[in-house]
């Protein structure tokens, strides 16, 4: 389940889009690497997958003290409904290794206004070096792009090409697509405009 793994670089990169105390959504989650790091940093999480025995090992591996803060949601969700009612919004959507395209509509417009959707997985190419190598879990050139520009959201960072991984850190090569995005506020020069440029 590589549940050791650190969390994502991007993930680290960009949290600070997401306003303090905000209530995150964690889709396909795994032993839950992103969502103990949206705890650590004072987030509510609901954390989705349809592994009974990842999600039960992220509330045993979860802070004590967070443990308020921490929403598990079994579901398989490319075979069952969506699990999340229509009207249930989040202020930051993570995915990260996972793609299911028939979900989009459902992944962005669990977005609200102002919020922040980080997401990574692997790209086109990458079928050359490894699994995934199926086209079905591999991004198209510029697909996250499309997908926020079709779904209203303002793209502060894009990188789509070929990683390799840094002697100290370890890890795969790969290649990778990921973005940071934000849906706008509702009101030009809401609270999240200020944050969009900090590093």
């Amino acid at each position: 389940m590589h549940a050791d793994a650190p969390p994502s670089a991007w993930l680290l990169r960009w949290q600070h889009l997401i306003a303090p105390a905000s209530h995150t959504l964690d889709v396909a989650c795994g032993p839950g690497r992103h969502s103990r790091a949206l705890l650590a940093a004072g987030h509510t999480v609901t954390a989705l997958d349809r592994d009974a025995d990842a999600l039960s090992f992220l509330q045993q591996s979860a802070p004590a003290e967070s443990a308020q803060r921490l929403h598990l949601l079994q579901a398989d969700i490319e075979n069952s409904p969506w699990p999340l009612t229509d009207t249930q919004r989040f202020d930051a959507v993570v995915v990260t290794n996972y793609l299911w395209r028939p979900l989009w509509p459902r992944i962005t417009a669990a977005l609200d206004a102002g919020g922040v959707l980080i997401y990574e997985t692997f790209a086109q190419g990458h079928e050359t070096i490894g699994r995934p190598s199926r086209a079905d879990f591999l991004l198209r050139p510029g697909e996250l792009l499309a997908v926020c520009a079709e779904s209203g959201l303002r793209v502060v960072a894009f990188e789509d090409g070929f990683e390799s991984p840094a002697p100290v850190n370890g890890g795969n090569a790969r290649f990778v697509q990921r973005v940071a995005a934000v849906r706008p506020p509702m009101h030009p020069g809401g609270p999240l405009a200020p944050r969009l440029l900090q590093s």
